[in-house]
């Protein structure tokens, strides 16, 4: 059971260089628990399924220094963001699994006690080819304080 005492604002934007009409950006607010455990902070939040709302799944950020490691329950889908560094991970469409590569050219985090703000920037490859260029901003505070800077 979650915790949810925090306010979760994530920003994700993709960009496609095949399809650009399928560039684009989106945003989600939740409520989520914020830990910090064993030298690491951990984001948890639920999501649900598009198509079916009584579906929900639990994502977890787990953010040491320069690496982020993207999870999903009842899900293969482990994604690894680490500053400079290519991961070789898997990542779940609901068809199946994919292996892709994700390199990470930027992370910033300014984590702490109270919250704070994760930016990513990585892109996804599938079979070394580009596949996507993407940026991710998340948003951590105690619930009931003042709006998101984003």
């Amino acid at each position: 059971m979650l915790k949810d005492d925090y306010d979760i604002n994530i920003i994700g934007r993709q960009d496609y260089p095949d399809f650009r009409e399928a560039s684009g950006e989106i945003t989600l607010n939740t409520t989520g628990a914020y830990t910090y455990r064993g030298g690491a902070r951990f984001i948890a939040y639920k999501e649900y399924d598009t198509e079916n709302p009584k579906v929900s799944y639990t994502s977890v950020l787990k953010v040491e220094p320069g690496k982020v490691t993207m999870m999903r329950s009842g899900s293969a889908t482990r994604l690894i963001l680490e500053e400079g560094r290519r991961h070789l991970c898997l990542y779940d469409t609901g068809y199946g699994t994919l292996s892709v590569g994700v390199f990470t050219s930027s992370l910033l985090s300014s984590l702490g006690e109270q919250g704070g703000r994760i930016d990513i920037k990585y892109t996804l490859d599938i079979d070394s080819n580009l596949s996507s260029s993407n940026e991710i901003t998340v948003e951590i505070k105690p619930r009931g304080r003042a709006g998101f800077r984003i």
